[in-house]
C-alpha cells in the first residue's frame, strides 16, 4: 500500500489537469462579447468563439482582448505548475500536459455546453510557457504565413504541424514533445472544416467581416375588425338574361270586372 507522501504526487498531478482544464473552459470571446454588448461569435461568420471571428465582427478591441485572454489561459496554468509544482513532486512533463488540459478545455469548455473554439491563441500560450524560444518560432511562423496568405486557418495548420519539429529537431525529445504533438493533431482536426473552403476556395481571408444576417420578413399586420371568414357579397348582372323580359308584364284583370263591365252596357 502506497504512503500518503508517496500518493501525493499524484493527487496535485490531477488536481494540476482538472485546474487547467476548468481555466481552459472560460470562453473569452463569448464572455469579452456579452461585456461589450456585441453579438454571441457563435451566431456569425465561421461560428468558431475564438479571436478571430470576434475580429469579423468589426471591434478590434474586442478581438484583441479575446486573443490575449485566451493565450493567457494557455500561458498561466503551466507557469503555476513550473513555479509551485516541483514542491509537491511535479516537474516539466506535468506542466506541459496542464497546459493540454487548459488546449482541451478550449475546444470542449464545460461551462459553454462543450461548445468552444479551434484553440490557436491558447497553444500559443501554452508553447510560449514550456519553451518561449519554442512559442517565438511558432509566433513568427503563423505570422509570416498569414502575411503571406491573408488566410488565419492556414497559417494556424502551418503552425501546428511545424511547432513539433521544431521541438524534436531543436530542443530534443523532452517530456513535454508528446504534449506538443497533441495539441497540433488537435489543431489539425478541428481545422478540418477550413481545409476544405481552403481547398475550394470559400475560405475567408484574414479580417474579412462576415456578412449582416438576413432581415426578418415582414408580418402582415391584423385588424382586429375584419372577419376572415366573411365574403363580399355579390352584385347582381348589370345586363339580365335575354330570355327573361326586362320588365315585369302588367297584372291581368280579373274576369268579373269585365263581365260587369258587359252587362252595363
Amino acid at each position: 500500500m502506497e504512503s500518503p507522501a508517496t500518493s501525493l504526487p499524484y493527487l496535485c498531478a490531477l488536481l494540476a489537469l482538472v485546474g487547467g482544464y476548468l481555466i481552459g473552459s472560460l470562453s473569452f470571446a463569448v464572455i469579452v462579447s456579452r461585456a461589450l454588448g456585441l453579438a454571441d461569435p457563435r451566431s456569425y461568420g465561421s461560428g468558431n468563439p475564438g479571436a478571430t471571428n470576434v475580429l469579423r465582427s468589426g471591434h478590434r478591441a474586442a478581438a484583441v482582448l479575446t486573443l490575449a485572454l485566451d493565450a493567457l489561459k494557455g500561458y498561466l496554468p503551466v507557469v503555476a505548475v513550473l513555479l509551485w509544482g516541483p514542491r509537491f513532486g511535479l516537474g516539466e512533463g506535468t506542466a506541459a500536459f496542464t497546459g493540454l488540459a487548459a488546449f482541451v478545455g478550449h475546444l470542449w469548455p464545460v461551462f459553454f455546453r462543450f461548445q468552444g473554439g479551434k484553440g490557436v491563441a491558447t497553444a500559443a500560450g501554452v508553447l510560449m510557457a514550456i519553451n518561449p524560444l519554442l512559442g517565438l518560432a511558432s509566433l513568427a511562423t503563423w505570422v509570416i504565413i498569414a502575411a503571406f496568405f491573408r488566410y488565419s486557418s492556414l497559417a494556424a495548420i502551418v503552425t501546428a504541424v511545424f511547432a513539433p519539429f521544431y521541438q524534436a529537431l531543436i530542443w530534443g525529445v523532452e517530456p513535454a514533445l508528446m504534449a506538443i504533438i497533441g495539441m497540433s493533431l488537435f489543431l489539425v482536426w478541428r481545422h478540418e472544416p477550413n481545409i476544405r473552403k481552403l481547398l475550394a476556395g470559400t475560405e475567408s481571408k484574414l479580417g474579412q467581416k462576415a456578412p449582416p444576417p438576413p432581415p426578418p420578413a415582414p408580418q402582415q399586420q391584423k385588424h382586429p375588425h375584419a372577419h376572415p371568414t366573411s365574403r363580399a357579397h355579390p352584385h347582381p348582372p348589370s345586363n339580365p338574361p335575354s330570355n327573361q323580359p326586362s320588365h315585369p308584364p302588367p297584372p291581368a284583370r280579373p274576369r268579373h270586372a269585365k263581365a260587369h263591365k258587359k252587362g252595363r252596357s
